[in-house]
């Protein structure tokens, strides 16, 4: 009979613990994982700015993909907000007017507010216009002028000028004139209107009254609103710019609203070195502005019982 050698026993017994003392492999429940719920992208938070390095976005199919999905969320931020002069509100709600300018040559470029993007949020303007941003760039960047490039422009500048978002439509109206129309020509009545921006914004915005009136001359516009416009700067006629900004458009009152405060204090000085006392009323319809809104401007009038505006006081003999 055959005995084990004891250090044969001693290395089979080491080498049972050392296998009974290896943890062993534990499945977990196959379930775990599926309850963590997934990460819901929104579509305008898929690319990034072009300028910043994205380069999906100079795939033409991309960017016209992406405009769709633009398009539909700006229809219904306008749907949601009711229409009419519900939506005008919606728009001068966004404050956007103050943001500082986007800077030229590849440099870094202040962004709009950045906020958790949601359809279902009735303030998704912001994003949207990030959004045009980065479609903006992105055709920018492909050298993109052809049919879709100027359909998209038309579309930007639109919605950026009813915002007052000067920062978008400003650069999108200069390459839609003196790039993209060369190559793909606007329709008459098109050049007219979008040459009638550029006019407008020179004036009311920038102020340059004689590059307005040059741009005028050099697209050949003739809208007579516009020249309207212009002569009302020029003469200070605060009588006539407030009638035409009640005949235009929603865009072209938009582009107007910038030289609005200008043209009321004009008025409002006149008023206030010609009259000592006057209607409510006439006060009102001089500053195009309620009586509230005046006050809510810096006006320190007194009004009267029997809704007369003490403007001067007679100076004591």
């Amino acid at each position: 009979m055959s005995r084990n050698h004891p250090s044969k026993d001693l290395n089979q017994r080491s080498q049972s613990m050392a296998t009974s003392a290896r943890p062993q492999a534990r499945r977990g429940p196959s379930g775990a994982w599926s309850r963590l719920k997934p990460v819901n992208i929104d579509p305008l938070d898929v690319y990034g700015l072009p300028s910043r390095g994205e380069t999906r976005l100079h795939d033409y199919k991309v960017q016209e993909s992406y405009y769709t999905k633009i398009v539909e969320r700006y229809m219904k931020f306008c749907a949601s907000s009711g229409g009419g002069e519900e939506l005008e509100k919606a728009f001068t709600a966004l404050s956007l007017k103050g943001n500082p300018p986007e800077q030229t040559g590849g440099q870094d470029r202040p962004v709009l507010p950045r906020q958790i993007s949601s359809t279902a949020r009735p303030n998704d303007m912001p994003n949207i216009l990030m959004a045009m941003r980065k479609l903006r760039e992105g055709i920018l960047g492909s050298r993109r002028r052809d049919n879709f490039a100027q359909r998209a422009y038309m579309f930007i500048i639109h919605a950026s000028i009813l915002t007052g978002h000067w920062e978008s439509y400003q650069p999108a109206l200069l390459y839609l004139l003196r790039e993209i129309h060369p190559r793909t020509p606007l329709s008459l009545p098109e050049l007219q209107e979008f040459a009638g921006y550029r006019i407008l914004d020179l004036a009311c915005r920038q102020y340059e009254l004689m590059d307005a009136f040059a741009a005028k001359l050099a697209f050949n516009q003739n809208d007579r609103k516009v020249s309207a416009v212009l002569m009302a700067l020029v003469h200070d006629d605060w009588v006539r710019f407030w009638r035409v900004k009640r005949a235009v458009d929603g865009y072209q009152r938009a582009i107007m609203e910038f030289a609005a405060e200008r043209m009321r204090l004009h008025a409002l000085k006149c008023l206030g070195r010609g009259y000592m006392t006057a209607d409510r009323a006439f006060v009102e319809r001089t500053g195009d502005a309620s009586w509230p809104d005046l006050v809510k401007g810096g006006v320190g009038w007194q009004l009267q019982e029997g809704g007369s505006v003490l403007i001067r006081k007679p100076k004591a003999k």
